[in-house]
């Protein structure tokens, strides 16, 4: 089957791969396919393809060393099940340093720019630029585009975006870029045409985070430099003292790399809990009497209910609070710990609904409703990368 004008999608994460392959029809991206590589780097992973009505049509279970080998598979499963090859790639880049706040074509200017900034992300982009090598070997002579999770962000002023810190250390590129912005896009781009003036997102996965949306741009966000600010998430610590690294410097001997792996691999919901980062296995655990899981779902609920006050302030109150993420649109309890704490915003939860995952979760009489709504970065990829396209 052929599919003029198709747009690969490709989405990276740390160990896994979303793909999808979309065309257009009466102006609208729709999806052709759509799929995700999982445990990359794991002795067993999976591969699963969900046709445009979302319907399994290939799961395999299968070893991928890296992510180029899981998009080598990937493109395989897609031309197999009548995939056309696409007129263009668009790829998800989390980071793209000071110079690159805009979806835009891949050239080789915009190349060197990326390998010149990775060290603003060193988790993220190599892992982006290895894929865009493999996207050219996969498909030779197909342009490719690159839409940035900073992009959405570059609206924030410059009181949100500034750290305090000597302009030395700011001209080298040091301040608030706020991630996830493929995500935001996508709930703002479901708010149409009734985006509200005061919006919060809460969007909560193993990477979580908060924006502040005033008549749907970014003015403040919780993540900063790097994605590990903010929040607590699964396995980053979210804002702590920066003194507690000195301290570990001078105490424990730990260098730059220890470090890192510390704020980015062994703490948040991993940390707190001992164990386990996953939202579900902590909720189960808390109610039977974990401490430590109980312990975890706290600092993370009250972390995320003093943002979205703190937000509130920003943008001077709150007509919308919205949960989105893998946590935020399945952990009733998460959203029922936030919700408790704000109700001097004017939020009444629906205890009914919010265990049910309803779109919306508040009663009818809450003056400030909450909604739970998905959010799908591969979409706002596709239409950014058919728009470039046509220049």
């Amino acid at each position: 089957m052929s599919d003029p004008g198709a747009v690969l999608v490709i989405n990276s994460g740390s160990s896994s791969l979303k793909f999808g392959l979309y065309v257009e029809q009466d102006g609208q991206e729709v999806v052709r396919f759509k799929g995700s590589a999982s445990h990359i780097g794991a002795e067993q992973g999976r591969l699963v393809v969900k046709d445009g009505a979302g319907k399994q049509v290939r799961a395999v279970d299968v070893r991928h060393p890296s992510q180029e080998d899981a998009l080598r598979d990937a493109v395989r499963h897609l031309k197999e099940l009548g995939g056309a090859r696409p007129q263009a790639i668009g790829h998800r880049v989390v980071h793209g340093g000071p110079h690159l706040r805009q979806h835009q074509a891949l050239t080789p200017e915009v190349m060197k720019a990326l390998e010149e900034a990775t060290h603003f992300a060193p988790l993220h982009i190599p892992a982006a630029l290895r894929l865009i090598r493999a996207a050219e070997r996969e498909s030779p002579g197909v342009p490719q585009f690159v839409c940035f999770d900073t992009a959405f962000h570059a609206t924030m002023p410059e009181a949100a975006s500034t750290f305090p810190l000597p302009r030395s250390v700011r001209d080298q590129g040091v301040q608030r870029y706020g991630f996830h912005g493929l995500s935001y896009e996508s709930i703002v781009a479901r708010l149409v045409p009734q985006v509200p003036a005061r919006t919060v997102v809460a969007h909560l996965g193993n990477g979580a985070s908060l924006v502040a949306l005033e008549r749907g741009r970014s003015v403040d966000t919780s993540m900063g430099f790097t994605p590990t600010a903010g929040i607590p998430s699964g396995t980053r610590t979210g804002d702590v003292d920066p003194g507690v690294l000195l301290f570990l410097m001078r105490t424990s001997g730990m260098d730059a790399d220890a470090l890192e792996t510390l704020v980015n691999r062994d703490s948040g919901l991993r940390g707190l809990s001992e164990g386990t980062s996953d939202m579900q296995a902590l909720t189960r655990d808390a109610a039977a009497g974990n401490a430590a899981a109980a312990l975890a779902v706290d600092v993370f609920t009250r972390s995320i209910a003093k943002t979205v006050g703190a937000y509130a302030a920003v943008l001077g109150g709150l007509d919308l609070l919205v949960f989105t993420g893998g946590i935020g649109e399945n952990s009733a309890r998460v959203r029922q710990g936030v919700c408790a704490m704000l109700g001097h915003l004017g939020i009444q939860l629906d205890a009914q609904r919010n265990e049910a995952s309803a779109e919306l979760v508040t009663t009818e009489a809450s003056p400030r409703p909450v909604r739970v709504l998905p959010s799908d970065e591969e979409v706002q990829i596709a239409r950014h990368t058919r728009r470039l396209l046509r220049g």
